[in-house]
């Protein structure tokens, strides 16, 4: 008896792929674009930060000290050398002295080696909700002498914690991406959708209105509508004003990808198919069109994501968006618009790095997805 293998040559030339499902090709391509991956890795690790900024953060992003004003960043040590030489695994950091010069009265913050801070692993530190719901004091590493602090990022001003209120920056910088672009892919789905599927005078209409929209200076237009929203709302009403405003401005490229992809696909063979078998025009839509073309939609959302994420931090940086007790990374690089913090603070530019990092990471992550939305057409190269 012989083998499938020995009956039938055609055998010999088949892999896995040529069985896999589209999102399996999908995957497999993806995890070819070692930036891709990396660029998801950091994506996953920054929500995961903005999921759990109560409990990563070791202290309370509004809490000021008048003795640690302008406090440099702090290096962590983990191995703790005892005055009789002998060391031990302990992290800590070095404590510092703040010193004023008494004729410019300016402030300079000394190391002393002698003096440490010693930290501790999930120890109990400032009171917090966990989500705003469960109550908590455990934080991932706080000092172990709950009068004491710690400046990983240093601090402001008003001598707050960077590191916690980069933190705590990161979930509404995060977020308001995520927020922003579901609304526009509402919309763009909706009116792209449309605008493909039936044509004529309705395709003609929707985008004379996306033209107009995309026609117009987009900073100008932001600036004017987040001027234009009353200062007396509260942060969150403010938040999400915000978000509309920038979602009613990046719908468009959305939605013209989308009508693009309706026009192509109402005359394959599949949508003929199905209209000639009975099928109503939203089935023929959301079970036909739409599954075929998710995975471009992710990979334009995943693009779209770091357009509002560059837009809250511009808008807030220049006072228009979010304002304090919000924290956001916008707000927090307001903070560095003197001299005096470009002089002797420069560690307050610290939030535009995680800008950077968040945006250079969705833009990798979203060039993978982008790639291996198609994989049979890499497959045939």
């Amino acid at each position: 008896m012989t083998s499938k293998t020995e009956t039938d040559p055609r055998a010999l030339d088949q892999s896995p792929q040529d069985f896999a499902s589209q999102w399996r090709l999908i995957w497999i391509a993806f995890r070819r674009h070692r930036l891709a991956m990396t660029g998801a890795i950091i994506v996953l690790s920054l929500y995961v930060v903005a999921a759990f900024s109560e409990f990563l953060a070791p202290f309370d992003p509004n809490a000021t000290s008048s003795t640690d004003v302008y406090h440099p960043p702090q290096m962590i040590r983990f191995i703790d050398h005892a005055p009789d030489g002998g060391w031990s695994i302990r992290p800590h950091v070095r404590a510092m002295t703040m010193e004023r010069d008494k004729f410019t009265l300016k402030t300079t913050f000394t190391s002393n080696p002698d003096q440490k801070i010693y930290l501790r692993f999930f120890g109990k530190g400032d009171p917090y909700r966990l989500w705003g719901l469960i109550p908590m004091e455990r934080h991932l590493l706080t000092t172990a002498n709950p009068d004491e602090r710690f400046y990983l990022f240093g601090a402001d001003r008003l001598g707050r914690d960077m590191f916690s209120r980069t933190i705590y920056g990161t979930r509404i910088s995060m977020s308001i991406g995520l927020v922003g672009v579901t609304l526009s892919l509402a919309l763009g789905l909706i009116l792209g959708g449309i605008s493909g599927f039936y044509g004529g005078r309705v395709d003609m209409f929707i985008q004379r209105i996306v033209e107009l929209v995309i026609s117009l200076p987009t900073i100008p237009i932001w600036l004017g509508l987040s001027a234009a929203l009353p200062q007396d709302w509260s942060p969150l009403t403010r938040y999400f004003a915000i978000t509309v405003i920038l979602s009613l401005v990046a719908w468009t490229e959305l939605a013209r990808v989308v009508r693009g992809r309706f026009l192509a696909l109402r005359t394959e063979d599949f949508v003929t198919a199905a209209r000639l078998d009975g099928c109503s025009r939203k089935r023929v839509i959301f079970r036909h069109m739409m599954p075929s073309m998710v995975s471009h939609i992710i990979a334009s959302v995943t693009l779209a994501i770091p357009v509002m994420i560059i837009a809250e931090t511009s808008l807030s940086f220049l006072g228009l968006g979010l304002t304090p007790p919000i924290i956001s990374w916008g707000v927090l690089l307001k903070e560095a618009q003197n001299v005096r913090s470009i002089a002797q603070a420069p560690w307050l530019f610290i939030p535009g790095g995680a800008v950077f990092l968040a945006v250079l990471a969705l833009n990798f992550l979203g060039d993978g997805l982008r790639d291996a939305a198609d994989p049979y057409a890499q497959d045939s190269h």
